[in-house]
């Protein structure tokens, strides 16, 4: 029950549910992230840690960049499911498909190097 109930509060948070749906899409880094939602790094790097905590997203390293995206073979059975079904929820939301279309612009030429 432990996975389950890491899986529903990480996805209780509305920042972490938009984090899941432009990881959806592409890899990102932190400061792509940062940059579409308008949030500190801080904040997008904690989100990003309970996010995996949960087998929600995994992440590789290039260089001194961190790439995050879906852990769509994730350990934790609950995590794999709710990533399947999350992939065509809230497509019809205003603000899901704005955040979609800022994170499509963004790329990690126009953020800081790391």
């Amino acid at each position: 029950m432990k996975g389950f109930i890491r899986v529903m509060k990480a996805l209780s948070d509305p920042s972490r549910v938009k984090i899941i749906k432009m990881l959806s899409r592409k890899e990102m880094c932190v400061c792509e992230i940062t940059a579409v939602l308008k949030l500190a790094q801080p904040t997008i790097s904690k989100h990003l840690k309970i996010l995996e905590d949960a087998g929600l997203v995994d992440f590789s390293k290039d260089g001194s960049w961190v790439n995050y995206r879906l852990d769509l073979q994730s350990a934790n059975q609950y995590a794999e499911v709710m990533l399947e079904h999350m992939q065509n929820w809230l497509e019809d939301d205003k603000e899901i498909r704005e955040i979609l279309a800022r994170a499509k612009e963004v790329n990690r030429a126009s953020c800081n190097a790391p």
